[in-house]
């Protein structure tokens, strides 16, 4: 594996003197470096004490105090195939006391990759994640695609894994079977076992007929939301709930990449409709239902990335648009393939920028 050359630019100078400007619809934004130099980071959660974890899908996670990064140990084996490798992280509400960090990622089994979580214990210097171990491996399928795998501490404490179809396309009903992962939001016990249990479903398994869920969080009410991609068009803002089916791949407000259409048209009894969806396609990733702490005038919106039109957008629940929410996309230089998105303590917004190998913090101009 590659080493990370991670410039601890806090610890050198003043954040200012990075900051560049974007303007927004709630005024100008500075856009300031955190750290740069990382491998393809894919998700990134806060510490308590402000420090944060950020993984790189190569198979590191580092953790990165004072602007500066240490490199984690302790980790699972990773299959590092395609869109596969390490994926998400989560620390819960209660680290302060239990010191549990959650990983997502691909794992091998017999059958090939799967979308698989595990938790271990941080140790006390941060240097690795203490007795590891895997708490849920999915339904192995070859190549290397769609593997999902957000992670989200639910508002009982449970934690939810979000999976994908595994990319076999809209002929592979994986999503759509309740007994097999693919596809899937899965609802896990702290000590690992399913906290959803449902006659016929996979136990674990809360929802169905998801594609590929790239983005999770909870609103400000505690309400879980996603975001996934649909083939060419057909992304999606929803509100997985027990039970429910989303539809994929029997419909969809896209079409397949050959230009046929998919399943059984936009709509049929039995399935959710999204809250939201993109047509031509954004590749949404990540995932922020933002306090308003910074700004007042956010409160409540939904923020995400772009994974192929470099942009940083936002959603206001409170304006309808013909496909579901008022929509501002904010993008820079340095929002190129946005991969998360994540509320600091103080309020500010910051997103790992896939191009640049970069943590950005984005807050109101003085």
């Amino acid at each position: 594996m590659k080493t990370s050359l991670l410039l601890p630019l806090l610890a050198l100078l003043p954040q200012s003197l990075f900051a560049s400007e974007l303007q927004t619809s709630a005024g100008t934004m500075a856009i300031t470096p955190v750290i740069e130099g990382l491998e393809e980071p894919w998700g990134i959660e806060f510490l308590p004490d402000g420090s944060f974890l950020v993984t790189e899908r190569d198979g590191r996670l580092q953790l990165v105090r004072d602007g500066a990064a240490q490199r984690v140990e302790g980790l699972p084996e990773v299959l590092v195939e395609g869109q596969g490798g390490l994926l998400d992280v989560l620390v819960p509400r209660d680290f302060a006391t239990a010191r549990e960090v959650w990983l997502s990622f691909a794992a091998e089994t017999v059958a090939g990759g799967a979308t698989a979580a595990g938790k271990g214990r941080l140790s006390e210097d941060g240097s690795r994640l203490e007795d590891f171990q895997t708490v849920f491996t999915g339904d192995g399928y070859p190549g290397g695609r769609h593997f999902g795998a957000r992670l989200v501490e639910l508002a009982d404490g449970t934690i939810a894994l979000a999976t994908g179809d595994r990319g076999t396309g809209p002929g592979g009903m994986q999503a759509q079977d309740p007994q097999v992962s693919p596809g899937k939001v899965i609802v896990l016990n702290r000590e690992g076992s399913p906290a959803v249990t449902q006659d016929g479903w996979l136990p674990g398994a809360l929802s169905r007929g998801h594609r590929n869920i790239q983005g999770a969080a909870l609103d400000l009410t505690g309400r879980l939301l996603t975001v996934e991609h649909g083939a060419q068009g057909g992304d999606e803002l929803n509100a997985p709930a027990t039970g429910k089916n989303y539809g994929w791949p029997v419909i969809s407000y896209g079409i397949n990449y050959n230009g046929d259409p998919i399943g059984q048209g936009q709509a049929l009894a039995g399935m959710q409709q999204p809250l939201h969806y993109w047509d031509p396609s954004i590749a949404p990733s990540g995932l922020l239902v933002y306090s308003g702490k910074l700004v007042p005038e956010w409160a409540g919106d939904i923020f995400f990335g772009s994974l192929n039109s470099d942009f940083l957008g936002r959603l206001d629940p409170d304006t309808p648009a013909e496909t579901g929410f008022a929509e501002e996309r904010i993008a820079g230089p340095e929002t190129g393939r946005v991969r998360d998105v994540i509320e600091a303590p103080d309020g500010s917004i910051w997103f790992l920028a896939v191009y640049d190998g970069a943590v950005y913090r984005m807050a109101p101009a003085d």
